[in-house]
């Protein structure tokens, strides 16, 4: 199995397990792990037995706090050539529509939202807390709330970027407006992640892909205009499908949320 510095990287039963691995610095982020997340990506995409990606952080205040700074600046760069780190963090950028479950404890900041805008699905627990300090250092907010702004109301999206510092996001104000579909124990949050991509996991992987493809790809278009180009996506994909019914695992009971 590939090894790296920043993360710890685990496949089993086809789900891959991402796990952010600086706690020391509240699991911010560095120019090594912006690399490594743009291997992980290409191997999740690539890996025909990986159908499902859960993204986590190692134990301890925070899931993330952004780009560690220090690291930052220590690296030297052309400005030139200097892109945004979403390019290489999120999922979607890189092309993986295998679907991603994030789980959010501890503190969730700024440029944390490179991979929860572009994940499926989002749940955390009651300690979780959303925030932007991008503003409150004097910096421009943009990727981050634009991102956002897909996923939530506008003014949620706004009040969070433009408040800054002075107030934090909670796990029920979260659930609230939709960001995250589910609070559970921070003692169960990685083995409830983990059960929500078993469940994807089992299913036909082309007609999953398939599927988030086309809810990615939809919410950029008009109404009239994803109605037109959905059927590309059944015609495309359903045959394909169809091959891995035989195989198909069908739950005996269902869940009700």
């Amino acid at each position: 199995m590939t090894s790296f510095t920043t993360i710890l990287f685990d496949v089993a039963d086809n789900v891959a397990t991402v796990t952010l691995n600086r706690p020391h610095v509240l699991n911010a982020f560095d120019p090594t792990m912006c690399d490594e997340f743009s291997r992980v990506w290409s191997i999740a995409r690539e890996d025909d037995d990986i159908h499902c990606v859960v993204l986590r952080a190692a134990e301890g205040r925070a899931f993330c706090t952004g780009v560690d700074r220090l690291a930052e600046k220590a690296a030297v760069t052309n400005p030139w050539n200097k892109t945004d780190p979403g390019r290489k963090l999120g999922p979607k950028s890189n092309l993986v529509y295998k679907p991603v479950i994030v789980a959010v404890h501890g503190m969730c900041a700024g440029g944390a939202f490179y991979w929860l805008n572009e994940a499926d699905i989002i749940i955390c627990s009651p300690d979780a807390t959303f925030f932007d300090p991008h503003v409150t250092y004097g910096m421009t907010s943009a990727f981050e709330p634009v991102g956002l702004a897909r996923r939530i109301p506008y003014g949620e999206a706004a009040r969070w970027a433009l408040v800054g510092l002075d107030e934090r996001m909670s796990a029920e104000r979260a659930h609230g407006i939709g960001l995250v579909s589910e609070i559970v124990p921070r003692d169960s949050l990685w083995d409830r992640a983990r059960q929500l991509a078993t469940r994807i996991a089992e299913k036909p992987t082309v007609a999953v892909q398939g599927t988030t493809k086309a809810l990615w790809e939809g919410v950029e278009l008009t109404r009239s205009q994803m109605q037109s180009v959905a059927i590309n996506f059944t015609q495309l994909g359903n045959p394909l499908s169809k091959t891995d019914l035989a195989s198909t695992k069908r739950p005996d009971t269902w869940e009700l949320r």
